[in-house]
């Protein structure tokens, strides 16, 4: 267990799934896939009437189709379990409109813009701001050994530990250490693989 034990004895009350797949398709496009579930342990009484322990309160999936460049080609979302039904599960077929963005160039404010506040929902909402993640940890799945590349490892620079100045890199990607530059700005996907 990564956390240490509670201080203070607690009572499970709520549970939420959230999982990610990334998928290389036959025709070289890729499918990351969300899922998001809501699940209590207890009865609970919703403003519709009680939702049994065990049943998922959310059950909420988007898929969206991307190419080798992270642009948008395809995107459906699906509402399975929901507490109002006939109200959330109304607003998934607008999560089209974001066929044409792409996943790295002002993804995360153009769905705050599509959809956020009442324009959308907010579950949906949280799952599509990890996507971006998401197709990187897919598309690392098929790139090259950071050693072999000519491009600088699109993670440098995205995080503390890997800051082009820092004890990390300076061990793992010798090639790309600075000892005394502050740590660059992050270079666009350039590893993305070509096909």
């Amino acid at each position: 267990m990564p956390l240490p034990p509670a201080a203070v004895p607690r009572t499970l009350k709520h549970t939420r799934h959230v999982t990610f797949e990334g998928y290389l398709r036959e025709d070289s496009l890729w499918d990351i896939e969300a899922h998001l579930f809501d699940v209590k342990p207890v009865d609970v009484m919703l403003s519709n009437g009680v939702r049994r322990a065990g049943e998922p309160i959310h059950v909420m999936w988007i898929r969206v189709t991307i190419d080798r460049h992270m642009n948008i080609v395809d995107a459906v979302a699906f509402t399975d379990a929901m507490p109002y039904v006939g109200a959330c599960d109304k607003i998934t077929p607008d999560y089209a409109k974001i066929k044409g963005l792409n996943l790295f160039k002002g993804f995360r404010k153009a769905v705050t813009g599509l959809f956020g506040d009442v324009k959308g929902c907010t579950h949906i909402n949280e799952l599509l701001m990890q996507m971006p993640s998401a197709a990187v940890q897919a598309f690392a799945s098929i790139k090259r050994a950071n050693k072999e590349s000519e491009h600088k490892p699109f993670q440098l620079d995205r995080c503390h530990a890997l800051a082009t100045n820092s004890d990390t890199v300076k061990l793992h990607y010798a090639k790309w250490y600075r000892k005394d530059a502050d740590a660059a700005p992050a270079a666009p996907p350039a590893w993305v693989p070509r096909s």
